[in-house]
């Protein structure tokens, strides 16, 4: 599989599905067959333009696509995506509402990097800018990324983090999604014993892999009966020639699409099924339900061989933060060292991927940490997605991670008085 024969065949083949849907759209919308009263052109068309954006989707990164914001004065104000900080793997991008007063609340929000843009986190930065200032981490896509950039592990992706946290300052508040819980919470301990100043205020991780035998599900099942050989072997390609990381090594993100739509196969073909005959119909449109999920849903990105294989051999085999014996750039990591950024964690009830204690781990690891900068929320009847960009997470677990940011808010420090001074 590590040739860049097979990436290039897969990128030909969804090529090819790409160009037959735009085909078939062109063809059965040609002005004489509407004379012909024949069902089959309608549906050929309707099949055209459903395929051929599906496939389209599959290369292009999705628009944050937020626009406005309307703020306490009753007016629309733009928002501008600023990047701040810039590196190889990934950029430190703020939302900055022009024309808006800086908010207290500065948050940095930890996006997965797990085949998805960091574009599935749309909703939540929108919940957000509410009433703070968001900045969040904007991974890139590996095969985008020259091989002369070098290596991006998970070592490489805590360094990241800790770099994006020094830029902000210590009265910033980690939110970190899914699959960089852990990393956040080793980057956080890093920062307590190397740069104890650069520390942020609080650190909120939902529904992360933290302790991944705390409860076992499909996710860690597959990483224990699989061994690292056959992964190596069957799931890493070098990139094709038509893209900036030709021969790097990594996990596409056409190969793990696959896996997912696998999954649950006939749920998705159902749904592509009944948008073929609602735009026969002529009910479907570019924000139907079906469009805006599977925008997001088909965007896909490749990550380094050498990132994905270290996260399921450190993080889920090895389980090598959850046993506080992670290593950063030759650094041995204690998570016992956070003793003063409160953390809280955040899990879903029926979260079939990070299933309720395998988050919550990450309070005992945190063994130097008082009880009362400790915090835990599991959210009844809420999967994965819900708890931090569903309507569980807008109507009662963002309310909650605020609360929690505002009691732990780190104030400004005084200013010691000069004794020196002349009454």
């Amino acid at each position: 599989m590590r040739y860049m024969m097979t990436y290039d065949m897969m990128e030909t083949i969804r090529n090819t599905n790409q160009w037959l849907g735009a085909t078939a759209s062109a063809i059965a919308s040609y002005p004489q067959f509407s004379m012909v009263p024949n069902p089959a052109f309608n549906w050929m068309a309707a099949w055209g333009e459903v395929t051929e954006r599906t496939f389209q989707r599959m290369v292009a990164k999705p628009d944050w696509g937020i626009r406005t914001f309307t703020c306490e004065d009753g007016k629309d104000h733009l928002v501008e995506a600023t990047t701040v900080l810039e590196r190889p793997f990934g950029d430190l991008v703020h939302f900055r509402v022009n024309g808006r007063e800086e908010q207290p609340r500065k948050v940095l929000l930890v996006a997965p990097m797990s085949g998805h843009y960091a574009t599935l986190l749309r909703s939540t930065v929108k919940s957000l800018l509410v009433d703070c200032e968001v900045y969040i981490t904007d991974w890139h896509n590996a095969r985008d990324i020259p091989v002369s950039e070098g290596k991006f592990d998970v070592e490489d992706y805590t360094l990241y983090l800790v770099d994006f946290m020094k830029e902000l300052g210590p009265e910033t508040h980690v939110v970190a999604v899914c699959q960089p819980a852990p990393l956040a919470l080793a980057a956080t301990a890093y920062l307590a014993e190397l740069d104890p100043q650069a520390q942020p205020s609080t650190l909120t991780l939902i529904g992360g892999p933290v302790d991944p035998d705390a409860t076992p599900t499909e996710v860690t099942d597959f990483g224990r009966r699989v061994t690292m050989g056959q992964l190596e072997e069957t799931m890493i390609q070098r990139v094709g020639f038509k893209y900036k990381g030709v021969g790097r090594m990594v996990y596409p993100g056409l190969l793990q699409l696959a896996s997912f739509m696998s999954m649950n196969a006939e749920r998705h073909s159902k749904a592509f099924s009944n948008q073929i005959h609602r735009v026969i119909r002529g009910e479907a449109s570019d924000q139907d339900a079906h469009n805006r999920f599977y925008d997001e849903y088909l965007a896909v990105m490749d990550m380094t061989a050498e990132f994905y294989l270290s996260t399921v051999e450190r993080i889920f085999k090895e389980r090598e933060i959850a046993q506080n014996e992670f290593v950063v750039n030759g650094h041995k990591v204690d998570i016992g060292k956070i003793t003063d950024v409160a953390v809280k964690t955040v899990e879903g009830a029926n979260d079939d991927i990070s299933a309720p204690g395998q988050c919550i781990a990450a309070l005992e690891l945190c063994s130097g940490l008082p009880q009362n900068k400790k915090a835990s929320h599991v959210e009844p009847g809420a999967g994965h997605y819900g708890i931090f960009a569903g309507r569980s997470w807008r109507d009662n677990i963002r309310p909650l991670v605020i609360e929690f940011m505002n009691e732990n808010s780190r104030k400004p420090k005084r200013r010691a008085a000069n004794k020196n001074k002349v009454a």
